[in-house]
C-alpha cells in the first residue's frame, strides 16, 4: 500500500483513505483518492467523513479492520 498515491493530490494513501474511497465511490476502483481529497469531491469535512470510518469501523465493515 505505500506504493498507492491519490488521484487528485498525490498524497501516500493509507489504508482508511483506500476504504473511504471504495466505500463511497466504488469497489471495484484500482485508484483512489485521500479522505481530504474525497471530502473535498463531496462537499463535505474531512472529520465527517473520519466520523463515518469510525462508524463503519464499529458495525464491522471489512474495508476498515480494526485499528491495532
Amino acid at each position: 500500500m505505500p506504493d498507492k498515491k491519490c488521484i487528485s493530490c498525490g498524497a501516500a494513501l493509507t489504508a482508511d483513505d483506500i476504504g473511504c474511497h471504495k466505500k463511497l465511490v466504488c469497489r471495484g476502483d484500482s485508484e483512489y483518492m485521500c479522505v481530504p481529497c474525497l471530502a473535498k469531491h463531496f462537499g463535505t469535512t474531512e472529520s465527517k467523513l473520519r466520523s463515518l470510518i469510525e462508524e463503519y469501523r464499529a458495525y464491522g465493515c471489512v474495508l476498515f479492520p480494526p485499528k491495532e
